[in-house]
């Protein structure tokens, strides 16, 4: 793994704890990102030193999950079964779905492969081998629509 694409899976995860922060505490998107840059991304808490991110991919990643939401919100309820509904869906799921579904929307140069293998990574940080097959087909159909062809 490089250092760029170990920098990315970091700033991934901490997307989704910030999507996560706004979600539930309504955080000012503007507040949220000068906190994270402050105090926690590549931070050290409590000696304890955090991986360095690339904090402008995770800007883009909270910015543009925030700016689309009902737009990625819409595409991941279409993919959801019939007796689904987004309020079903795990608070923390439901982030990684959004930053999944941006990524494949808006960053084309990222190839689909390593989009969906990321957010399966950070689901096994909170999820079930199961959820996290859940996330793994969610996005799968989401890159199907968005993408068209998966060999990117």
């Amino acid at each position: 793994m490089t250092a760029k694409s170990n920098t990315r899976s970091t700033a991934r995860l901490a997307a989704v704890q910030a999507l996560f922060q706004h979600h539930m505490e309504k955080t000012p998107i503007p507040r949220l990102l000068k906190e994270f840059h402050d105090h926690r991304l590549g931070a050290e808490i409590e000696d304890a030193q955090y991986r360095p991110v690339e904090v402008n991919f995770f800007n883009d990643i909270v910015i543009g999950v925030s700016e689309k939401r009902d737009e990625i919100d819409q595409l991941i309820a279409q993919k959801l079964a019939s007796d689904w509904s987004m309020g079903r869906l795990d608070k923390t799921m439901l982030q990684i779905l959004r930053a999944g579904a941006f990524e494949l929307m808006e960053r084309d140069e990222v190839p689909t492969g390593t989009v969906i293998s990321e957010y399966v990574d950070v689901a096994h940080a909170f999820f079930s081998k199961k959820d996290s097959g859940f996330i793994n087909g969610l996005l799968d159909a989401i890159a199907k629509q968005v993408r068209g062809d998966l060999k990117k």
